[in-house]
């Protein structure tokens, strides 16, 4: 016979309050970590500063949608990842990975854009206001298109979703296979 203390005891709560905890801190630190990344791989958008004005120095759409994309591949990754190890760790209590989940994607989505943004950030109203001829900067990192920072959580929902799919179709199939066999008489 297995006797637990009481304090030994996981109730629901707890494990949903540790499930979330640790949502939060994986999204804070990996959505710091990835803000790092994106600033370092996302490709810059010349911008010319007039006194008075700035704008970007031609049609460039392409450097856009390129951080954007940057952005969106690293929160499909990082939901990836952080969905699969929160499934492997919370295998009978989906739910709460699944909340842990879209807890840290939605604060890692936020955060990785935050640091990004900071770190590629450019005082365009102060060069505006001091320069008296034009030049040429590296925009600020931004996001154009909002969309990217549902990436991460819509990843992580889609594979928490998949494998509990795949319990409750396995389960089915133990149902089906069980209600289907002869019954012998005792």
């Amino acid at each position: 016979m297995n006797v637990t203390a009481d304090w030994q005891r996981r109730s629901p709560s707890r494990d949903a309050l540790s499930a979330c905890l640790a949502g939060l801190v994986v999204g804070l630190l990996a959505g710091a970590a990835l803000g790092v990344l994106w600033w370092r791989l996302a490709p810059r958008v010349p911008l010319v500063v007039r006194p008075g004005d700035s704008f970007p120095q031609g049609y460039q759409p392409d450097g856009y949608i390129a951080a954007d994309v940057s952005f969106a591949v690293l929160g499909l990754v990082a939901g990836l990842a952080v969905a699969i190890g929160l499934v492997t760790i919370r295998r009978h209590h989906l739910v709460w990975a699944l909340c842990a989940g879209l807890l840290a994607g939605g604060v890692g989505s936020a955060v990785m854009w935050f640091v990004g943004r900071r770190l590629g950030s450019v005082d365009i109203a102060g060069l505006i206001a001091t320069t008296t001829q034009d030049v040429v900067v590296d925009a600020p990192l931004q996001v154009s298109m909002p969309a990217v920072l549902l990436v991460w959580p819509i990843a992580t929902s889609t594979v928490v979703t998949i494998a509990a799919a795949v319990d409750w179709w396995s389960g089915f199939g133990k149902d089906v296979s069980e209600r289907s066999a002869p019954v012998e008489p005792g």
